[in-house]
């Protein structure tokens, strides 16, 4: 159950702390007085989006705190599991959530820094809120599906027919992409042809181009290349007068000098050395003289070779890695349509397949809920009957579907007949706010009992009834929160006095701020409020009687 929620800075509340305890939790005040913040502050724990307009003007950010205390944990602990935290200490979580006024925000579970998505998964199984317009979801088949699967705890059903229709989809896509008009197949064929030949007749080769134009760089110079390089070799070591030749007497003369002349002692290395390397150059020279090329054939198959990769690039470029891509896709996608017919025979096999599977899987979605249908419409009524419709019966009609849809193959309509006589009506026909939100709380109330989650939050789900019917409504929230914790926000002091706990929003101006209080009300207290909600704002001896008349009574009941 919910012990305590905190609130900062949010909309008109500066600082709020309210306790909880098990049973009827009643909130009351005035309207505008700002109840709706609590349960704004409850969505923001529970994930939802945040405005930070909400934030109370003059402040940097907003805070907001829930304390649960779980007496099944398991669920819970499971959940975080999943995200890789630990579990509940003694049972006990705490989800915080803060929003900042210049956007983006922090949540966090039991101080552990969290997700938004992970706060909507513990939510699921915290808390069912219901507010004043939730009751529309009521007059949506898909809705009323959900409504019935849950109380059927169909979900391993419904997941394995979810996961066969995904796949009936994705072949039925297939399919239709098959047997579109993708043009004359034979002519399409013929063209990815000759489009793959024309590039492996090229047959280029990775790093190939670059080798190319390097020797055909070279090839178109040969010439040249081959007289610059002899008239090196012959000046360095070949000729005559050659470098070499005439530094050969001034190596013995160095010699001679180094057996003089201590100082010269080193003199002749250094002359080999340089006279070594001269030779050494020329040979060099030499040795890539002899691998020029200068016949104008190869040169010739040199710019054909070019030629051919200019034109793959200009085709099928820009660059080589474009062309290799293309040869590829170009295979694939010719292999795809001369394979077009076994493909449709295969998908249409697989189709066929799936369908039955679908068919199988949807037959068991649909005793799952045929049988919970048959418990869920007689405890519904009993609910309604509990709240005013003495005679009336509601009623869950299932009927095929069309076609598969991703829900099942089955159709559902929830129907009522409010009073003896009258025929049954699907609930999108009743007109009455009031009847509607009697249904909801019927139907929340038998599907909480089977989803047992902790805490039913209600806010003014007895809008628009009174007389005889709200103190119906206020007996049976009392009776659901006998057996979990429920937070009621109401206006009707029938309701109110049922409460097991109440507390009062009231709104003041300190400092010329306007500013919103949660208060716990003692019997005394809760008297008063009652008064207050019976007679307006001055409570009369009269709405002082009847509100303490009212505690009694609830009380009795």
């Amino acid at each position: 159950m919910l012990t305590l929620l905190r609130v900062r800075n949010l909309a008109l509340v500066e600082e709020a702390r309210v306790q909880f305890q098990p049973g009827l939790n009643i909130i009351t005040g005035e309207t505008g007085a700002g109840k709706s913040i609590l349960i704004g502050a409850l969505t923001l724990l529970l994930g939802e989006r945040a405005d930070s307009s909400a934030i109370r003007a003059g402040e940097t950010q907003c805070v907001v705190e829930a304390t649960f205390r779980l007496d099944r944990p398991a669920p819970v602990n499971d959940v975080l599991a999943q995200y890789g935290l630990e579990p509940c200490d003694d049972g006990q979580l705490i989800l915080r959530r803060i929003v900042k006024a210049a956007g983006g925000g922090q949540a966090f579970v039991n101080d552990a820094p969290v997700t938004l998505p992970l706060l909507k998964r513990l939510g699921a199984l915290l808390v069912d809120l219901h507010g004043p317009h939730d009751h529309q979801s009521l007059f949506q088949p898909l809705s009323q599906l959900d409504i019935l699967d849950a109380y059927a705890k169909a979900g391993r059903e419904l997941a394995a027919y979810a996961a066969a229709f995904a796949k009936w989809q994705e072949l039925t896509a297939r399919q239709e992409e098959l047997a579109a008009d993708v043009g004359d197949l034979a002519e399409q064929i013929d063209l990815l042809t000759y489009r793959i030949r024309e590039i492996e007749d090229a047959a280029p080769v990775e790093g190939e181009e670059e080798h190319v134009r390097a020797e055909q760089q070279t090839a178109g110079h040969a010439q040249r290349i081959l007289e610059l390089g002899q008239l090196v070799v012959q000046a360095a070591t070949e000729d005559d007068q050659s470098a070499l030749t005439m530094l050969a007497p001034a190596r013995k003369a160095l010699e001679e000098l180094a057996r003089l002349l201590p100082a010269a002692q080193d003199w002749p290395a250094e002359l080999r050395t340089h006279t070594d390397a001269l030779a050494a150059l020329s040979a060099t020279i030499q040795r890539e003289l002899s691998n020029i090329d200068a016949d104008p054939a190869r040169l010739a198959w040199l710019d054909q070779r070019l030629a051919t990769y200019d034109r793959l690039k200009r085709k099928y470029g820009p660059e080589l890695a474009d062309v290799f891509h293309t040869l590829q896709t170009s295979r694939a996608r010719r292999e795809d349509l001369q394979g077009r017919d076994r493909q449709k025979a295969e998908v249409q096999k697989e189709i066929t397949a799936t369908e039955a599977q679908l068919h199988t899987l949807g037959l068991a979605l649909r005793r799952r809920r045929t049988a919970a249908a048959e418990k869920l419409a007689p405890a519904v009524t009993a609910e309604l009957q509990a709240l005013g419709f003495g005679q009336g019966v509601f009623a869950i009609h299932l009927s095929p579907a069309e076609t598969p849809t991703p829900a099942g193959l089955d159709r559902v309509e929830f129907a009522f007949a409010p009073n003896v006589g009258e025929p049954m009506r699907p609930l999108r026909a009743i007109a009455s706010s009031g009847e509607i939100s009697r249904v909801m709380l019927g139907l929340k109330t038998v599907l909480a009992e089977a989803d047992r989650i902790p805490l039913l939050v209600f806010d003014e789900i007895d809008a628009n009834v009174g007389g005889a019917t709200a103190h119906a409504v206020g007996r049976k929230l009392a009776a659901v929160a006998a057996r979990r914790q429920v937070i009621a926000i109401t206006h009707l002091p029938p309701v109110a006095a049922c409460g097991t706990h109440h507390h009062a929003v009231r709104k003041t101006v300190t400092a010329g701020r306007t500013q919103t209080h949660v208060v716990a009300l003692d019997e005394a207290a809760r008297v008063e409020e009652l008064a207050r909600m019976l007679g307006g704002r001055e409570s009369t001896s009269v709405a002082l009687r009847h509100a303490a008349e009212l505690l009694a009574a609830a009380r009795r009941a």
